[in-house]
């Protein structure tokens, strides 16, 4: 059966499709097409002859063997090939050639979307919004000839987008989808801030200074610390730019998005007070360094500062050095502390006062003299009781006398 076998050749080759390919997949539909013509064998296959231009399905018929005792079940036996291609399979031969073209085709303008962006993966793009009734909650952006899906989750809270608007996304997937490449963008990755400096600052391609670390909260305000490489660079400096030429740039790409950019420190203490700005950090007590929680003591007329609106300073702050952060007044701890040298103090005294009572007491305190106990009359002589009754019968003579006169 003729089928025009060159022109589908260069069709193929035009879309960067190799011949040996398509006679693969044309033969294998082709097969498959036959496999449903009524009264088609089970055993066949699809011989294309690229200069005759034909196609010619050759079958093979079982032939039943005769069961042994060895071989109870025998396999049949296929037979000599021979030509079953049927007189009306030109209509089936060309519109499945027409549905393989069809698939190569859009197969291979996947491979190369899939490749294109496969490289794009982590890194900038522009686009142009487009509108799509059918699919409300996502956010269409053309990329020539792609859309990518901007999906509700990477969006700013608050961000408009305008059909027709030509906006910044950063790449986050690029993967293989059902129909097709899907290419899967955001607006609100912390990312996206790295890239618009990077576009800005020649120093942190160079490699002069690194952005250590991004806290983000999109569309309200992003903590970024950075640090320099090489000695007599402003790592602040160069994000900021001259005049904040730099910073407008990429602020310019968020909206009224807020930048805060620290200095980045191996020193917990000194990292945590420059995360906390615009406050003016007096002091940070490291409570566990294995816990990574710290204790910032800020004054009075700084904590709302510090805390921010509605705690996404502090929020941020604990975001971008990874330390649990309590904010405390620096008033209050220095009255905690005076109160308790206070209360040691007394107790100090009241100890030293007592021991000064004590060692006093055993001082002025005299020596006691020794006594000799007096003799139990049950114990007395009997020499000892007849003298003294002798005593009292003299005594008892002159006081009756000196009674007289």
């Amino acid at each position: 059966m003729e089928l025009d076998l060159a022109e589908i050749h260069q069709l193929a080759a035009e879309q960067g499709i190799d011949a040996e390919t398509l006679d693969e997949s044309l033969s294998e539909a082709l097969r498959l097409a036959y496999s449903k013509m009524p009264h088609a064998s089970r055993h066949a296959r699809v011989e294309l002859d690229d200069r005759a231009g034909t196609l010619t399905i050759w079958a093979q018929d079982e032939i039943p063997q005769e069961p042994t005792v060895d071989n109870p079940y025998p396999a049949p036996m296929l037979g000599a090939e021979y030509d079953d291609t049927p007189k009306d399979f030109g209509r089936v031969a060309a519109s499945t050639a027409r549905g393989v073209l069809n698939d190569l085709f859009r197969s291979a303008e996947d491979q190369r979307i899939f490749g294109s962006f496969a490289g794009q993966k982590e890194h900038l793009i522009t686009g142009v919004v487009q509108q799509d009734a059918s699919d409300p909650m996502n956010v269409h952006v053309s990329v020539g000839d792609v859309e990518a899906i901007l999906p509700k989750r990477e969006q700013v809270p608050g961000e408009r987008y305008r059909h027709g608007q030509r906006i910044r996304v950063y790449v986050v997937t690029v993967s293989r989808g059902l129909k097709g490449p899907e290419i899967v963008v955001s607006r609100s990755h912390p990312n996206l801030v790295r890239r618009l400096f990077e576009l800005e600052v020649p120093e942190l391609n160079s490699g002069a200074v690194s952005i250590m670390g991004i806290a983000r909260e999109a569309g309200a305000r992003t903590k970024i610390a950075v640090r320099a490489n090489a000695k007599g660079v402003n790592p602040k400096g160069s994000l900021i730019g001259p005049n904040g030429a730099r910073v407008r740039a990429v602020m310019e790409n968020l909206g009224p998005e807020k930048i805060d950019i620290v200095d980045w420190s191996e020193d917990p203490a000194q990292f945590i007070s420059a995360a906390l700005s615009p406050a003016n950090v007096r002091e940070v007590n490291i409570i566990s360094t294995r816990n990574q929680t710290a204790i910032a003591y800020i004054r009075d007329a700084q904590l709302s500062l510090a805390i921010g609106k509605e705690g996404q300073n502090a929020r941020l702050a604990a975001k971008l050095t990874g330390w649990k952060i309590g904010i405390e007044s620096l008033e209050v701890h220095q009255a905690k502390l005076k109160a308790q040298e206070q209360i040691q103090a007394a107790e100090a005294q009241a100890q030293a006062q007592e021991a000064a009572e004590t060692a006093g007491e055993s001082t002025a305190s005299p020596e006691l003299p020794t006594s000799v106990p007096a003799a139990d009359e049950s114990t007395q002589t009997p020499s000892q009781t007849t003298a003294d009754s002798a005593n009292d019968s003299e005594s008892a003579p002159a006081a009756s006398s000196q009674g007289e006169e």
